[in-house]
């Protein structure tokens, strides 16, 4: 079968997502080193320790995959463009409108593809941490809501709050710039596909975007951000598998 006859198609305001690990497969990985760029083989030679250089050779690598699957084309000839705020993008010449964000944690990785919209996902592994954190991260509403929940509910939530607005301060390809106090998220579990409850009028409209949870697995807590302007998002879940049967006659 074809290149073209493989590749994957998605359409305005469906948003794949990607899940795959990066410690599978992933010591002793050549194929990855093969399909990275010179400058990311050089970033990997930075990281100190051999599993997060393993991982973000593995990452990069996966994202070249899935995306070249989209692009009909070898995921060595992708080449990257990064905003004022460190957000990547397809170069302009071979970006057809595909939008994407990756996300990465705990030797998992969070892949959102969508035509024509921008995006943003993020992914934590549930961890304990310091009950200080959401003051400095989050809006007085949010806090507000987190700090009426029962204790034993408040460590869940709060990876709900966090992921949601990293999501969508991703997607928004403002990154550190962007005041978080300047929206609000639902710290709620529901599959609530209107997540984001307040925005800053400076901003854009809130009617313009949605924000929703995504399934990450038992341990882990994951959100999408998309500029839908008000249209309907449909989430179609991706994995490893369904990448390997689209890449292995493009190999």
């Amino acid at each position: 079968m074809s290149m073209s006859d493989q590749v994957i198609s998605v359409k305005a305001v469906e948003v794949d997502v990607w899940s795959w690990s990066l410690d599978q497969h992933s010591v002793g990985d050549n194929d990855g080193e093969r399909l990275i760029s010179k400058d990311e083989t050089e970033r990997a030679k930075r990281f100190l320790r051999p599993v997060d250089r393993h991982r973000y050779i593995a990452g990069r690598a996966g994202l070249r995959r899935i995306l070249a699957s989209y692009l009909k084309r070898d995921p060595v000839t992708l080449s990257f463009i990064y905003n004022a705020c460190g957000k990547p993008a397809l170069a302009h010449d071979e970006a057809a409108g595909l939008h994407f964000n990756l996300s990465h944690t705990a030797g998992q990785a969070l892949l959102g593809v969508c035509a024509h919209a921008s995006i943003g996902v993020d992914i934590e592994e549930i961890r304990p941490l310091r009950e200080d954190v959401a003051s400095h991260f989050f809006s007085a509403k949010e806090c507000a809501d987190l700090n009426e929940l029962p204790e034993s509910d408040r460590l869940e939530a709060f990876y709900r709050c966090w992921t949601r607005k990293e999501a969508f301060v991703k997607a928004q390809g403002a990154g550190l710039s962007m005041p978080l106090d300047s929206f609000d998220v639902s710290l709620e579990p529901g599959d609530d596909t209107c997540l984001l409850r307040r925005l800053n009028p400076q901003i854009g409209p809130l009617d313009e975007w949605t924000v929703r949870k995504l399934d990450a697995g038992a341990g882990f807590c994951a959100a999408l951000a998309v500029h839908c302007k008000g249209e309907a998002v449909t989430v179609r879940y991706r994995n490893r598998c369904d990448w390997s049967l689209n890449m292995a006659s493009m190999m």
